[in-house]
């Protein structure tokens, strides 16, 4: 199974401004974050998409860029790209320059994603909002297979017989149908033999069994081949040296953060009881001691046989210091015993003297 981490870099607003604070800041420890994956030997780091004052990454391919200059191993991805909003043939053309610049370390995490500000802002209709997921998907496959591409769509000018440069450094980009739980997510995914990655961020995990199923199904059904079935689970992630801590430490900032989305949605504030349900033996939440993280991640792969699984540590305002402890207590401790248990992983290579590296 790989394992890596995935980030959707928050920031604070500023109130009254609409201005984040110390973006330049943020985007600084989000380099070091990634090298320190790297260095630890993780297998995938994803940044994800958003056109919002309280997350400093709009363009992904970006930050993966620089990334890849400053990384050896671990793979680089989106999560997600917002495909409904953007331009497919954009969107392959940044990622193939990621992949000539990482040696093919490039992946496409594609998705409609959490929120709709994006829309607006590129000019399109929410009435849209699936036939445009659904039309892009296929422009940005037919560009990952076929050098010259002639294709028409309703929502954007056809291409005729034209090249699209520049071809990424891999045959083709890994393209990851990224999904909340909609059947209909799944079964697309499975319909076009694409990897699947899974978000569990509420209720449990026990709960996304059918979905899970439904997607095996219907891939099986459309003739794929299972054995090169890909299935990830997306979690939030934290770890500090015993539970106590970890509870204590990544509340405050997840409640906060939770609470901020929850307003504008309607939900009711998250209180500690129900933060601590969750962060049970089968709730959502990957909260706790090494030990306890690796029990959890192991009761997941036990529910869903996923191939991959990414933590998402660097939720809200957590202090950079102990999002670090987080991973370096994730890459040297957690990984390798998943690893003993599952199997290695591409980078497993990499593990040889990583505990020395974990800060007291």
């Amino acid at each position: 199974m790989e394992l890596g981490l995935y980030t959707f870099v928050d920031v604070r607003p500023q109130p009254g401004s609409g201005k984040a604070m110390n973006t330049h800041q943020r985007i600084k420890e989000l380099m070091e974050e990634i090298k320190l994956a790297d260095d630890l030997g993780l297998d995938v780091f994803g940044v994800g998409e958003h056109h919002r004052p309280d997350y400093a990454v709009s363009s992904p391919a970006i930050i993966l860029g620089a990334a890849a200059a400053i990384t050896r191993k671990i793979k680089l991805t989106s999560a997600v790209t917002v495909l409904s909003s953007d331009d497919p043939v954009r969107i392959f053309q940044d990622f193939a320059t990621v992949d000539q610049l990482s040696d093919g370390r490039a992946e496409i995490m594609a998705g409609r994603g959490s929120f709709i500000e994006s829309f607006p802002l590129f000019g399109y209709d929410l009435e849209d909002y699936d036939t445009l997921f659904r039309e892009k998907l296929d422009l940005l496959l037919n560009l990952n297979k076929h050098e010259i591409v002639s294709w028409k769509g309703k929502h954007r000018a056809p291409i005729e017989n034209l090249g699209v440069y520049p071809r990424p450094y891999q045959a083709s980009i890994p393209i990851w149908l990224a999904a909340g739980g909609t059947p209909s997510s799944a079964m697309r995914a499975a319909t076009l033999g694409l990897p699947l990655a899974l978000a569990i961020i509420g209720g449990t995990p026990e709960q996304f069994v059918p979905f899970v199923e439904l997607y095996r199904k219907t891939a099986q059904e459309a003739g794929q081949d299972m054995a090169k079935l890909q299935l990830g689970i997306n979690s939030h992630v934290y770890l500090a040296d015993d539970s106590q801590r970890a509870g204590d430490e990544f509340y405050p900032s997840y409640a906060a953060m939770m609470n901020r989305i929850g307003r504008e949605r309607g939900w009711p504030p998250l209180s500690r009881q129900q933060f601590d349900y969750s962060r049970s033996p089968k709730g959502a939440l990957v909260v706790g001691s090494p030990q306890e993280v690796i029990d959890k991640i192991m009761y997941e792969h036990e529910l869903f046989g996923n191939t991959r699984f990414l933590a998402q540590m660097s939720v809200g305002d957590m202090p950079h210091k102990k999002v670090m402890h987080s991973i370096e207590l994730f890459g040297a401790w957690v990984a390798p015993e998943l690893r003993k248990e599952l199997g290695p992983s591409v980078n497993a290579a990499h593990e040889d003297g990583i505990q020395n590296q974990v800060s007291s």
